[in-house]
């Protein structure tokens, strides 16, 4: 039975208390939060307020970090430290070089585990255009869009001020709310070349950090690539990931991925599994991803979101970034140089 904790009670901790709570190899034995009002959240476990307390008395198997982003660096490094297994929430780390000093420690310690949160590579729609990628039987892919135009009002910044600062968040829609769209991305489209982006403030809400960004993308393999988010719009519309073909368009949309049948009209060929209630944008791979992550820490196997492959979307995030203020394109660089830095 795997020793479980959680360090971080805001909302996205719901759904990994309550896929701890259903695993049969799994026992949540603490939790952990500054605001000790949250201390009924979980009845019947230790509860800490200082994490280094939690990490010293506890004796554990796994720790997930549901902290804002400033964090995730040093907690899941002294977890690491102490040799417990990280199951980190996204993103990797507020920028490239604090991903490398991550990407570091996962080498100094080469027997714990570190997972980090991109559990929508494993909804179906995405496991299926992943397997017709590969297949190849609609030929190369030609290009690759990603579109997500969500709505955020002021008082989600006024809520948590660290959402709206640099040093804290590091950055906004897309770090924050986009940053799966663009993992998906680089993942289902291969190694990128270079990116030319831009970001911008839509909103008047006095923060740091950009509402929305665009982005022109050239993968090593040819195709072209068009990412945009904004937090701008009206109201959450559907992320939507869209790759063309020489011979189809493949579209995931509202939970469904769409081929084009001969007329031109899509055609649903897979749904995911949906999440109830208003987070229903987190997806529902959660469960699936820890269950992954819990058999590998079981059997000691690598099949899991190694620190590496969530590298290439901090360092995405940082050529947009970068190109925005230089006004230029920025060539990428491959993730072997960046690792031998």
């Amino acid at each position: 039975m795997l020793k479980i904790a959680v360090i971080g009670l805001g909302d996205v901790s719901s759904i990994h208390l309550a896929a701890i709570q259903k695993h049969a190899g799994a026992e949540l034995v603490a939790v952990c939060d500054i605001d000790i009002t949250r201390k009924e959240i979980v009845p019947g476990v230790n509860f800490y307020s200082d994490y280094e307390d939690m990490l010293e008395n506890e004796e554990l198997d796994c720790v997930h970090i549901c902290l804002p982003h400033f964090l995730h660096y040093p907690v899941t490094k002294a977890s690491v430290e102490k040799g417990i297994h990280v199951f980190q929430e996204k993103p990797l780390a507020l920028n490239t070089e604090e991903g490398l000093a991550l990407a570091r420690l996962e080498e100094e310690h080469p027997d714990v585990k570190i997972n980090i949160c991109f559990q929508n590579r494993f909804n179906e729609t995405v496991e299926m255009l992943q397997r017709m990628i590969e297949g190849g039987q609609y030929g190369p892919i030609n290009g690759i869009k990603g579109i997500v135009t969500w709505a955020r009002p002021k008082s989600y910044y006024e809520a948590k001020p660290w959402r709206g600062k640099l040093k804290y968040a590091g950055g906004g829609v897309m770090i924050n709310q986009s940053i799966h769209t663009l993992d998906l991305m680089q993942f289902l489209g291969g190694e990128i070349d270079s990116i030319r982006g831009s970001i911008d403030q839509l909103l008047d809400y006095g923060v740091e950090t950009e509402d929305t960004a665009s982005a022109r993308i050239q993968f090593k393999n040819g195709a072209q690539g068009f990412f945009f988010a904004t937090n701008a719009n009206v109201n959450n519309s559907s992320v939507e990931l869209q790759v063309v073909f020489d011979k189809q368009k493949l579209t995931i949309k509202d939970s469904f991925l769409y081929k084009q049948d001969e007329d031109g009209k899509k055609v649903a060929i897979m749904e995911d599994t949906k999440m109830p209630g208003s987070k229903f944008y987190y997806g529902a791979s959660h469960l699936k991803l820890i269950d992954k992550f819990y058999a590998c820490i079981a059997e000691n196997t690598q099949d899991y979101v190694h620190v590496k492959d969530a590298l290439s979307s901090i360092q995405m995030i940082d050529a947009i970034v970068q190109s925005s203020e230089l006004k230029r394109e920025i060539k990428m660089e491959s993730l072997e140089a960046i690792l031998r830095k």
